[in-house]
């Protein structure tokens, strides 16, 4: 009987085999079963099989809902909502004007404020943005890069103002500016000064913020522009490598900063090669802290992630299909072991989520962890021969393509060279090709398609957001006390421009009044800007 494919192979080009067993292999003897004696236990190294070793029979992942649009006060107002519904966690969506270091009444940000994501510019939108959520009592998560060190000068100013003890508080930044070079475009200074302002937030991170997450290593974003699962998992590490070398040529020791660092990973749609793509990058990079950097540590090498569900796998076409697409993703990321996990809402192809479409996203976890009993025992596919087979493949085939990143100089020598870009430019339009010719389906796409036109309701940006903002920073500036903020601001200049850490002066400079933009570009003037 005639196979319904000619070939048989995951993203990342590694061949299914119809079968996989232990004592014969394949079948075919190019392909052998992996080690199965090599199998480590649940919180032991190089945890393949997950970094504690109760996972979440004694603690649920983290369920965060990644949220913020138009205003703070708009934000707050879905913040509270998702919180009353059960999330453990915020996640909090930063507009592009915020992104990229431009207040709202920059002409640079027009008609951008409040789009994508929150606008914020000053202490005065955090004082808002986190009216009535007490900071010392969840985790929060910021998606934010070039300007994360001022995201989170503000973050802490206001939980100064909440009274919470820094030591206590937890959450993240994500803060890796490398693959916005790489595949996401938000970058404002060039590459040497970006990284020293990453050592900046590790180092005072450690000594005054020892609960907080400094980093998380995306490889989500590198994804969603057409990455395969392999190139996820080595191009990410790769760049974890380079964060690790930079913060150690700061002077920083291994174990004092390693223990922070976490990862942001896709959950992608090839159920069974997901999991063994998590499985995989917790290996290689347990060996990588261990073996090439020496740490001495067990905290320093356990490989802690965020993961969120394919957008670039939503569909504008029949958008309820997308509930099912989320759903076998974020399953594929708790038999992989995350530590926190978005689903995405079904109409996100089309626009930022309503909010009941970001319920229905927040109960699929739910429905995960209190009713499918995928949670219960520690890594369910451990030992299973086809995911071994693929864990292995991953790592083999992911430790040559960081050898190969090596070579080239690392990470940032291969980001400057287009190393990446091409990889991932490359994998984007062999796949898209592949759709086209219909060798790989697409649900509602390209095949089982529908002729009935769909207009489903979507969240609309009130344009009158955008003014709004624009006269609430203006207010702002004028009830200043513009000496003060001055002074704040020519002391991030001579720190920037003398090598000292900037993150007490930009909490300083919030707290006296300075602007997100007006910080950035106090920065540009040292720094300069990026030129792609």
């Amino acid at each position: 009987m005639p196979l319904r494919k000619e070939t048989f192979e995951t993203s990342s080009e590694i061949r299914v085999p119809a079968t996989v067993d232990h004592d014969t292999g394949t079948g075919d003897q190019n392909i052998q079963p992996p080690d199965h004696g090599l199998l480590s236990r649940p919180g032991e190294y190089p945890f393949t099989r997950g970094i504690y070793p109760e996972m979440y029979r004694s603690r649920l992942w983290t369920m965060r809902q990644y949220a913020g649009f138009g205003s703070a006060a708009e934000s707050n107002k879905r913040y509270k909502y998702l919180l009353a519904s059960g999330t453990t966690g915020l996640s909090i969506a930063f507009d592009l004007p915020t992104q990229i270091g431009y207040d709202s009444d920059h002409s640079m940000a027009a008609g951008e404020v409040g789009r994508v994501g929150v606008a914020i510019d000053s202490l005065a939108d955090f004082d808002v943005l986190f009216d009535g959520i007490e900071m010392s009592k969840i985790s929060t998560s910021m998606t934010i890069n070039s300007t994360a060190a001022i995201l989170l000068a503000l973050y802490v100013a206001k939980a100064k103002q909440q009274g919470a003890d820094l030591r206590q508080l937890t959450g993240t930044i994500q803060n890796d500016i490398l693959k916005e070079y790489a595949a996401r475009g938000t970058y404002i200074y060039p590459p040497a000064p970006s990284m020293r302002i990453v050592t900046d937030i590790f180092r005072w991170c450690a000594n005054s913020l020892p609960s907080w997450n400094t980093i998380s290593i995306s490889g989500y974003h590198i994804r969603e522009a057409g990455a395969t699962a392999l190139e996820e998992i080595a191009l990410t590490l790769a760049n974890g490598i380079a964060y690790v070398e930079a913060a150690l040529a700061a002077g920083l020791e291994i174990d004092r900063f390693a223990p922070r660092l976490s990862f942001f990973f896709n959950a992608h749609s090839n159920f069974f090669e997901e999991i063994a793509k998590f499985r995989a990058a917790r290996t290689l990079w347990a060996e990588i802290v261990k073996e090439r950097f020496q740490a001495k540590n067990p905290e320093s090498m356990k490989l802690r992630f965020h993961s969120q569900t394919a957008g670039s796998t939503l569909t504008a076409q029949q958008i309820e299909n997308n509930i099912v697409r989320t759903t076998v993703e974020a399953m594929a990321a708790v038999l992989g072991g995350t530590q926190s996990l978005h689903t995405n809402g079904k109409d996100e192809a089309l626009a930022l989520p309503t909010e009941e479409a970001a319920r229905t996203a927040l109960r699929t976890q739910q429905v995960l962890a209190y009713e499918s009993g995928i949670a219960d025992t520690v890594d369910p596919m451990a030992g299973s021969y086809f995911v071994e087979y693929l864990t292995s493949e991953l790592m083999r085939r992911a430790k040559e393509l960081i050898e190969e990143i090596d070579s080239i100089g690392g990470a940032v020598r291969a980001i400057e060279a287009g190393f990446y870009q091409e990889r991932i430019a490359r994998s984007a339009y062999e796949w898209q090709k592949k759709v086209e010719e219909k060798k790989e389906i697409v649900v509602g796409v390209n095949e089982f398609v529908s002729e009935e036109l769909e207009a489903p309701e979507t969240l609309r940006i009130d344009p009158k957001l955008e003014a709004d903002q624009i006269a609430r920073v203006k207010a702002f500036r004028a009830a200043r006390d513009q000496a003060e903020t001055d002074r704040a601001i020519i002391e991030i200049e001579r720190a920037a421009r003398d090598g000292l850490n900037l993150m007490p002066r930009l909490i300083d400079a919030v707290e006296r009044q300075a602007t997100l933009g007006e910080i950035s570009d106090a920065l540009r003037r040292v720094f300069g800007e990026f030129k792609s």
